[in-house]
Formats: C-alpha cells, sequence, structure tokens
C-alpha cells in the first residue's frame, strides 16, 4: 500500500527534542552524567493535598462519565482566582472555556477566527505551538522579532501598514517561552489602544504568569482596561500547578470569542476526567499557598542559572520571571552543532535557539527543572566546552 501524507504534514516537522533525547541517552549508556535543561517540564511534584484528591475521586466509579465541558466548579475556580490573584472579574457562563492543556487551545484556536490568507502577527523566536495553530487554519504568520534593543518584547509600530490591514489575530507571551520577557502595565495599555485601532484579537499566554521574582502578584493582560473588549488569555495548570501531565488548561475573556471556541470545541472533545477537573479547581482556590512555594524554589534556580552563565561568558537575556534561561553562548558554530556537542562533551541537554525561530540562531534555551546544585554543576561542565 502506497501511504502518502496530506500535502498540509509538509507544515509540520518532526521536533528536535526526540533526537536530542536520542543522543543523550546514547551517551548516558557510555557513561556520561546528563543533567536534562530542555523540556520544560516541571519536575516539583504537585502538593500533596491534590495528589489526594485525585487518587480519592478517581476511585469512584461515578467519576468516568463525559464531561463535555468545564464543570461549574472548575469555570468558578477561575473566576475565583483571577478576581482574587488579578482583580479581574468573569462570568463562569460566558467568559471561561476549558482546554485539554495550552498546547491544544493554542493549535485551534487559529482554526476558530482565521481563514486561509488572513495573517497572525507571532514573534521570531516563538513558542512552536504557535506556528502549528497558525498552519492548520491556513493563515500566514507575520513575525515580529524579539531584540535586545526593544528589551525582547515585539515592537507593534514596526509592523507594516499593509501587513495591518490583513491581520486577524496577534498572539503574545509574556513571560515568554523561549524568551522571558515580562509584560508591564504599559505595554498592554499599548496592546489594547493597538488592537482596537486595527480590529486584530489578542491572545495572551500567560502560562507562565505565576513565574513572577519581583513584585507582588502577576501581570494578567484582561487587567488592562479596554483588553476584555480585544482579546482573551489562556492559562494552563502545567507549570504553575506541576500539573503538566492531567493536561488541563482555560481560556478567558471576551464574551463573543470565549462563545466562537466553546462552539468549536464541542466538534472537537467531550470533555476532561472529572478528576482532573476537581483538582484542577482545588489548585486554583489555594493558588497562594501553591504559587508562592514554587517561585521561592524558581527564583533560586533562576538567579543561579543566570549568574553562573553570565561569570562564563554567555549573554544572558535580562529577565525577573518565567520558566526559562534564553542565553547566547560565546562560540562560533551553529545552535544545533553546539547542542549536540554540549550533549558529547558535558551532559548538559538544552534546546538550540533556532527551534523557536530563526532569530534564535547563536542562543540555547534552558529550563529552571533542575535543582540549584545541579545547575552549578551543570555551568561548571558548559565552562569546559571546546568546539
Amino acid at each position: 500500500m502506497n501511504i502518502q501524507p496530506s500535502k498540509k504534514m509538509s507544515l509540520f516537522a518532526p521536533a528536535i527534542f526526540g533526537d536530542l533525547k536520542k543522543h543523550a541517552k546514547s551517551q548516558q549508556q557510555n557513561g556520561m552524567e546528563l543533567i536534562d535543561l530542555s523540556l520544560g517540564s516541571p519536575d516539583i511534584p504537585p502538593a500533596e493535598n491534590l495528589r489526594q484528591k485525585m487518587s480519592e475521586l478517581s476511585a469512584l466509579s461515578s467519576s468516568y462519565g463525559y464531561t463535555l465541558t468545564g464543570i461549574q466548579t472548575f469555570n468558578e475556580a477561575v473566576c475565583n482566582y483571577y478576581k482574587r490573584v488579578n482583580g479581574v472579574e468573569l462570568n463562569a457562563e460566558t467568559e471561561v472555556v476549558q482546554t485539554i492543556g495550552s498546547q491544544e487551545g493554542l493549535v485551534h484556536l487559529p482554526v476558530a477566527f482565521c481563514d486561509p490568507g488572513d495573517v497572525v502577527l507571532t514573534t521570531n523566536p516563538a513558542y512552536v505551538a504557535y506556528d502549528a495553530g497558525i498552519h492548520l487554519a491556513g493563515a500566514k504568520p507575520y513575525y515580529m522579532p524579539l531584540t535586545k534593543e526593544n528589551d525582547y518584547l515585539p515592537d507593534l509600530k514596526a509592523v507594516p501598514e499593509e501587513v495591518l490591514q490583513k491581520a486577524k489575530l496577534l498572539i503574545l507571551n509574556l513571560p515568554g517561552n523561549p524568551v522571558p520577557a515580562m509584560p508591564s502595565p504599559e505595554y498592554f495599555k499599548e496592546v489594547v489602544e493597538f488592537a482596537k485601532k486595527y480590529n486584530i484579537i489578542v491572545l495572551h499566554d500567560a502560562a507562565y504568569s505565576e513565574f513572577y521574582f519581583k513584585g507582588d502578584a502577576p501581570i494578567s493582560f484582561l487587567a488592562t482596561p479596554g483588553a476584555k473588549e480585544v482579546g482573551l488569555e489562556i492559562n494552563s495548570l502545567s507549570k504553575s500547578f506541576s500539573l503538566a501531565g492531567t493536561r488541563v488548561a482555560y481560556i478567558v475573556g471576551n464574551a463573543q470569542l470565549v462563545g466562537i471556541m466553546k462552539q468549536l470545541k464541542s466538534n472537537l472533545d467531550f470533555g476532561i476526567f472529572e478528576p482532573i477537573q476537581q483538582v484542577a479547581a482545588l489548585a486554583l482556590d489555594n493558588s497562594e499557598e501553591i504559587t508562592d512555594k514554587l517561585r521561592k524554589t524558581f527564583s533560586e534556580r533562576h538567579k543561579t542559572l543566570m549568574e553562573g552563565l553570565t561569570s562564563i561568558g554567555w549573554e544572558v537575556a535580562p529577565s525577573n520571571g518565567g520558566m526559562f534561561v534564553w542565553a547566547k553562548y560565546p562560540y562560533d558554530i551553529n545552535c544545533i552543532d553546539f547542542a549536540f556537542k554540549a550533549i558529547e562533551q558535558t551532559g548538559v541537554v538544552m534546546v538550540p535557539g533556532t527551534v523557536f525561530g530563526s532569530a534564535g540562531e547563536g542562543y540555547m534555551r534552558l529550563a529552571l527543572v533542575q535543582p540549584v546544585e545541579l545547575l552549578e554543576k551543570a555551568v561548571e561542565k558548559l565552562k569546559t566546552i571546546r568546539v
């Protein structure tokens, strides 16, 4: 049988993560100690009360039916969290839609709002799922560079007028992946004015909103006056609550936009396992206690890796939050070759910057997913690289 993938599959190239893991495993089998800083998968387990709740609910015979949508308990927990933490009022019936992790929501959202040929404003570099969603919708990406000169924030004023006339959607991610640039109320105000002027939907990916190491609270896009008129915010419990494997997230904001996403999702899935939703609601209800501990740990890791890489001559993008460090290494070698060489010589596994876009050449993304002592060891190992 002659099996051929669709032409659209040419837009979905295999990710390099598998190759990095395979190479790392082969080095480990040869006796190399690995320090894996590649995937942003939390190494800290969920809080004990969340794990206990999951165990109790999963044992109930009544827990195994379809849920179809987010249960009311979950939607109300999201609303209470936003009011308590961000000062944002949300309607549990009309302004919340649950997604199966944020990646699912990110990939499907352009399908709901973009026609073939529409332009989506995204960044270079950017999280890989954004391009996947844009391609799935048949839309065209316009890449806004993230530069040191602009504090790694996309320069909305630099987008050509002819592009803006075709733009349907703007995707932002602050603090970001792979570049952990931080938002400010002033920048989000500029975004709202920009969106209103050009009639562009805004999607803010707030997956790392609880990973702030200065200030008193995360900055929500929806806390900006007028934000609910133009956009949405997507947030995941994967990082902030160490619930990555449960695949639970939500989109909140403009009621009309949320309604369109609900219509799309009603044709795609039958809802998330109810115990997961109940545990997610419990996590949101206890967010302050859980995330305070998380921030303390990640703040120490962030400081260790930022200062350590700087001390050995790497140029580290300034940041006060996020789950990653974005750093330029001091060697004349392309980033993919450097990533494999680093594994061979040091056992430190990192993600080459071009995975996230052409502007990532010369950079590495390092995830804060190891204890401080291993991060210190990783820096010492990286100091020994010879190219």
